[in-house]
This record gives structure tokens, sequence and C-alpha cells, in this order.
């Protein structure tokens, strides 16, 4: 199998893939055409299919797909235009293979968060982050495998737990360097900011949105889960879980961004600044990692909302892989 990620600009497209998603579409002349993503465990790729022919067999999204194609490029990612799809039977593929998962160890990822939870000593907010991070383990299972988006950044199994540690470290460092922060509740926030992503976001191959994900969200999820916590720990301070909710209702920085309220303390906004910083850094990581190694320039992302450009001294490193 040619895994996804090893394919370049002009090389023929061929094997069995996840049909993550399909759209019939029409061109501007009004001809029917199918936009699809397709998926296996070392990321995703566009496809189109411009002719819909006998060569196009009948298939749906969430199928696997015989695909044959050739590579090309367009706005400096790679595409593939599709010349012929089957539905594979089952027994020719492994669904192992078309799971993508984070490019890091998630043992070792998730014993450097729990050794983050040993470093608060506030005993109530330790408790509470103990209580899931050291001591559930069924919690802890599924946080290793659960991702944290649907496709924008970390849609893949691990991807919680990394976004999760890396927005930590940054916390850990502002609060090192801030002496206005609140360190303790800081770094529980951060553990916490997207627990509710769990219950959002269904497990894969599927990872589509839920229906609390759909009718509620993961910024109200988490909320209520730490304040439905909070009141199990005998003792808790009030007023210290109103300020690690406010955390989560304002880690998203903005009302247009989904926040139900701006950030109003320095810990949510330093929460604020390290979520965002995460996520659009690895917005551009997955957005390098779909480019061909020598195209610089990669066009308009809507999600970075730039023309995006890879550094040369990148592009170099890339080409000696």
């Amino acid at each position: 199998m040619t895994y996804i990620q090893e394919y370049k600009e002009g090389n023929k497209f061929i094997g069995i893939y996840l049909c993550k998603s399909k759209q019939i579409l029409k061109t501007k002349a009004g001809k029917t055409y199918y936009s699809l993503v397709l998926q296996d465990k070392t990321g995703v790729i566009d496809a189109k299919v411009w002719e819909l022919n006998n060569g196009i067999e009948d298939f749906d999204a969430m199928d696997f797909i015989m695909t044959e194609g050739m590579i090309t490029m367009f706005q400096g990612s790679r595409q593939v235009n599709v010349s012929r799809i089957r539905k594979a039977q089952e027994g020719e593929y492994d669904p192992a293979e078309y799971i993508p998962a984070s490019k890091y160890d998630r043992e070792a990822m998730y014993q450097e968060l729990k050794d983050i939870v040993a470093t608060i000593k506030e005993p109530h907010l330790r408790q509470l982050a103990e209580k899931y991070f050291v001591n559930d383990k069924a919690f802890i299972e599924e946080f290793k495998q659960h991702s944290a988006a649907k496709s924008v950044h970390h849609g893949f199994v691990g991807g919680l737990l990394q976004h999760t540690l890396a927005v930590t470290r940054m916390c850990d460092f502002l609060a090192n360097n801030y002496e206005i922060i609140d360190r303790d509740l800081l770094i529980t926030a951060a553990l916490f900011h997207d627990i509710g992503k769990m219950w959002e976001i269904s497990e894969f191959p599927a990872n589509e949105y839920t229906d609390d994900g759909q009718l509620l969200g993961h910024i109200f999820l988490g909320a209520e889960l730490i304040g439905r916590e909070a009141e199990q720990i005998p003792g808790f301070p009030k007023s210290l879980a109103t300020e690690l909710r406010h955390c989560i209702l304002a880690h998203h920085g903005e009302l247009e961004y989904g926040s139900p309220k701006k950030p109003a303390l320095a810990e949510a906004m330093a929460l604020n600044f390290a979520d965002n910083a995460d996520a659009k850094l690895e917005t551009m990581t997955e957005v390098y990692d779909k480019a061909d190694a020598t195209t610089e320039w990669l066009g308009y992302n809507r999600l970075v909302e730039s023309n995006v450009r890879q550094s040369s001294g990148y592009v170099q490193r890339k080409k000696q892989q």
C-alpha cells in the first residue's frame, strides 16, 4: 500500500482509501462532479471526480474505495484527479491502516501530562485533575485515543492528548514568566479546557459531531463537567470553581469564536493565547505536511486567513528527508 503522505505531483494514485467525505457539486457550466476527501493513517487528500462515467461505481462517504487517478497540484497542495472508483470488499483492507494518528508517542505524552498534574499544589485542583488524569483508567484510555477536532487541527487519534499537552506546556511557561498568574489555576484550566471534545466528537473512523456536540458544544460540556465535579469535592472553594469554569468558557477568546464570555482573568487570557497558538501552528503544520517539498507559496488558506508560504529553510530540510 502506498500511503497518502508518500504521493508526489505526477504520481499515479492507486489503492484502497477511506472516503472521509463526499460532496456532489456542479461546475459553473452546470456539470455534476464529486468532491472527496480520502484518508489513510498518514493523513487526508482532496480528490475530484470530474467525469462521472462507467468507471465510477456507486459509493458513499465512509466507504473504503479502490481509487485510481493522478496526483496534481492545486493552490500549492496535492489533489487527486480520479478516473476510476469501486467499493472495496471486506477482507481487502485493514481498517487500522486508515485511522490517522499523532506522530508522537502517546504513552510518553500522557506520562508528561501526568507529571505536570503532580506539580499542582492547590489541594482541590490537584484532586480534580487526579480524578481524571491519574485515577480513572477508562477515561485515560479514551482520552489518549480521542481527536481534538473533526478536520481543522489535531483531527487524529491522540490529537486531544497532543493538543492538551502543548497548551499545558505553554501555560506553564507563561505562569513562570508572569507573576500575576495563578499557576495552579491556569494549569488545571489547560488540562480541562477541551475535555468536552470527548463528548462533542465521536470516535474514529467516523470522527463526527455528536448530538451533544451539535447542540451544546465542547465549551459548555467542559464547563458543566467542572461545575459538577467541583461540587463533589468537599470544601472546594466556590470562587475557585467559578474562576476555573470562566477559564473554560472564555478560552476561545472572542464571542464570535464560540466563547460565551471574553477573558476577564489573566489565567483565562493566557489560556486563550496558548490554545490559539497551538491550534494555528498545528494548522500550519498540517498544511505543510500536505504540500509538495518543492513548493514554497501554497496559496490562500481560509483557516489562517493568509496566503501561506513555507520558509526556504523548512523547504530545504523537507527535501533532504
